[in-house]
């Protein structure tokens, strides 16, 4: 599971929340959710965390309410299990009449959706979308068989966010850790633990999520073009996982045994910075008193690896219209503001930090405007930049289960376990997940 996934996993199934909007934010309501598809000018949706997803919901549908004023739309807070849940359970119980006109999809869960649940989902090969206004990488999240299933809404584009002031003791500034490799990384991450005592990186102990952003920054995967897995001699993931065992083994990269303690690792100070999706801004920003004292660049790229890139991706997620919807109603809903509207990404930027997958956010004011937090660079802009540069790649209808089984490998790996037999074990137990 993605990180953003991690952090609203908690979030209880809650009763629907009905947003008429003539009444701004809505009030609570009771009982089951209207179901899609019924053609009266009204949508419901899927989604999690009110803050964030389904505040951005909200706003659009006041967008598209200026040219539809009879349109209203319903959204059922529910966590991403709860959703995957439902999901399962309405394709295997094949009561389809039970879904929602749209919901919200993990980008690395959508493949094996569509794939496993097909009847659930309606493509958008008749809408008016132009997926070309997106980043290929992110649009192949949820293509199957070069059809499009998904809108791409928040952005996953992978960030090195570092303390300028620790950077300023040991002798460096952030255009020293811009465009470098893993190697060069490491040798100046070891001469700023040596001068200032501050490692530069944290992570949870057991998760491979650094080992996945390093494969796409390759435009690798653990998976070939026919969702094979491909985790014994993949030249790419062995280099992986050799710069992480460099780096915890260095001191450069501290190894945590929980969520809550890896942010609180850069909250606290006790590092001086995370590589990570954008959206760990967020949390970043939440050690006011650090305000200025951050800036974001690149990632490193791995050294002699073929394909291999300063930019990645970890987290993101996308619109789905299912098979049951108003299709014509959801699919122009999300084409004029999720695929459309500067307005929008203007107006929940601020307040939520959802920055756009769609490019021509890109050019609006607000993106560029200098963030006081991150020593007043237009951060937003930039990462918008870097999302259109991170390489596309397979993650295959198994994705979860090569990642766990991985991270499974991983904690072998660092602990003295041969890689290649940790490798081949974990392919064993993705080929039998498979059966």
């Amino acid at each position: 599971m993605t990180m953003r996934g991690k952090r609203w996993m908690a979030v209880a199934l809650a009763a629907p929340i009905a947003l008429a909007l003539s009444a701004c934010g809505g009030g609570g309501g009771g009982g089951d959710a209207q179901q899609g598809g019924e053609g009266d000018g009204k949508l419901t949706v899927w989604a999690w965390d009110p803050a964030f997803n389904i505040y951005a919901m909200d706003e659009a549908a006041k967008i598209y309410q200026a040219d539809h004023p009879d349109f209203e739309i319903e959204v059922v807070e529910t966590s991403w299990d709860d959703l995957q849940t439902k999901l399962t359970t309405i394709a295997q119980a094949q009561q389809t009449d039970e879904l929602p006109d749209i919901f919200l999809m993990q980008n690395n869960a959508f493949q094996k959706n569509v794939i496993n649940y097909p009847d659930l989902f309606s493509d958008f090969g008749d809408s008016d979308v132009d997926f070309s206004e997106f980043p290929e990488a992110v649009v192949e999240y949820s293509t199957v068989d070069d059809l499009n299933y998904g809108v791409p809404f928040d952005n996953g584009t992978a960030v090195t966010a570092l303390r300028t002031d620790v950077l300023e003791q040991a002798g460096y500034t952030v255009d020293d850790f811009t465009g470098i490799t893993w190697d060069e990384f490491l040798t100046k991450g070891e001469d700023v633990l040596a001068k200032t005592g501050k490692p530069l990186l944290s992570g949870q102990a057991g998760s491979s999520d650094l080992i996945m952003m390093m494969l796409q920054s390759a435009g690798a995967s653990l998976f070939d073009d026919e969702g094979n897995p491909t985790i014994v001699d993949n030249a790419a993931l062995e280099k992986s996982i050799e710069v992480y065992t460099e780096l915890v083994k260095s001191g450069v990269f501290v190894e945590v045994n929980s969520w809550d303690e890896y942010i609180a690792s850069f909250v606290n100070e006790d590092v001086a910075g995370t590589i990570n999706g954008v959206w760990i801004l967020g949390s970043i920003q939440t050690a006011a008193d650090q305000a200025g004292k951050w800036d974001i660049t690149d990632l490193p790229k791995l050294d002699g690896v073929d394909g291999a890139t300063n930019f990645s991706a970890n987290g993101g997620s996308s619109w789905a219209i299912t098979a049951n919807a108003d299709y014509d109603l959801a699919a122009d809903f999300l084409n004029e503001t999720f695929a459309g509207s500067t307005e929008l990404y203007d107006t929940i930027l601020p307040k939520s930090g959802a920055l756009a997958n769609w490019s021509p956010a890109g050019e609006s004011d607000v993106y560029a405007e200098p963030h006081e937090f991150f020593s007043n660079q237009p951060v937003f802009q930039e990462v918008l930049e870097f999302g259109k540069q991170v390489p596309a790649n397979n993650t295959g209808a198994y994705y979860y289960e090569g990642r766990d089984s991985v991270s499974a490998a991983l904690t072998k790996i660092i602990n003295g376990t041969d890689m290649s037999a940790a490798l081949d074990e974990a392919q064993k137990a993705v080929e039998f997940a498979m059966q």
